[in-house]
């Protein structure tokens, strides 16, 4: 018969197992455990009773409180999609502007549009809509076709150099590529239009190509921007004297844009989005650019 072998330490008794000289010790398992065991175990046969549990080929069983969160789901969608319809029938047959004046509206609005934005314009817009390298701020109030929810919903309608019969058209010609200006009047008028919105750039020693490139822009470029660079929002032209830039407006990206021209691209949404979420998405990027102000 073994001999049973206390630990001299602990006062317990030891297993008979030993490794490396460590013996282990015949320690019950505590009674918390226990107890946290049974009260689980009791606790998953209530549940099994109460809430649909166990399949049954093509049913399960329903269990005592006949709870369905399928069922409760579909419910909140469809009261959710009741609510939302109740705005959206709003927002369609309202003006522009009374919908500006309806804080209430205006919320869902936000609510609306941001998600509207974020799933459609965020990629080249920016998250925030303060554009991206090569695309435009949406948020600084400054526009290419005028600003307004109005005039915005029927840019997003009909897109830029798009697709639609009635797109928006607008292009900068490559001047310098296609040999309609040489090489010093391209530099001469981006110098010119640099010295616009950079006055440290009109010096004593620039003053004379500054007036060269003048000449140039009123004889080339006036037709479009303006004779004082202030643009045209019935050709899509913009103001160069105001510091607002998409692709640049240091003196080498003047350039490369005088000389190779530019041709941006808005797509068309009128068969992707309706006409609700076009005036709802005209409606939160006008508003964007009217926090700002």
């Amino acid at each position: 018969m073994d001999v049973e072998e206390v630990d001299p330490v602990s006062g317990r008794k030891t297993t008979g197992h030993e490794w490396n000289g460590i013996k282990e010790l015949d320690t019950p398992v505590p009674r918390g455990v226990l107890i946290f065991l049974v009260v689980t175990h009791l606790f998953a046969l209530l549940w099994w009773i109460l809430m649909p549990t166990w399949p049954l080929g093509t049913t399960y069983t329903k269990g005592v409180l006949g709870t369905d969160q399928r069922q409760r789901i579909e419910e909140d969608l469809a009261q959710s999609q009741t609510a939302r319809a109740q705005w959206t029938a709003a927002i369609e047959m309202r003006s522009y502007e009374e919908i500006i004046a309806d804080e209430s509206l205006m919320e869902f609005v936000r609510a609306s549009g941001r998600q509207l934005f974020g799933d459609n314009c965020a990629a080249c817009h920016g998250t925030d809509g303060t554009g991206r390298f090569n695309y435009p701020d949406l948020t600084d109030d400054d526009w290419l076709w005028g600003g307004g929810a109005e005039n915005i919903a029927e840019t997003l309608r009909v897109g830029i150099n798009a697709a639609h019969d009635e797109t928006r058209v607008a292009e900068m010609p490559a001047f310098g590529r296609d040999q309609m200006l040489d090489r010093t009047e391209v530099r001469q008028v981006a110098l010119y239009v640099h010295s616009l919105t950079n006055p440290e750039t009109s010096t004593p020693q620039n003053a004379t190509e500054i007036q060269a490139g003048r000449e140039v822009f009123l004889s080339t470029c006036a037709a479009c921007h303006g004779e004082d660079a202030g643009g045209s929002q019935d050709m899509g032209a913009p103001n160069l004297a105001d510091n607002y830039w998409v692709y640049g407006g240091d003196m080498q990206t003047l350039i490369t844009t005088i000389h190779g021209g530019r041709r941006g691209h808005m797509p068309t949404w009128d068969e992707r989005l309706t006409e609700v979420e076009i005036k709802t998405l005209a409606l939160y990027v006008n508003d964007l650019a009217l926090e700002k102000r």
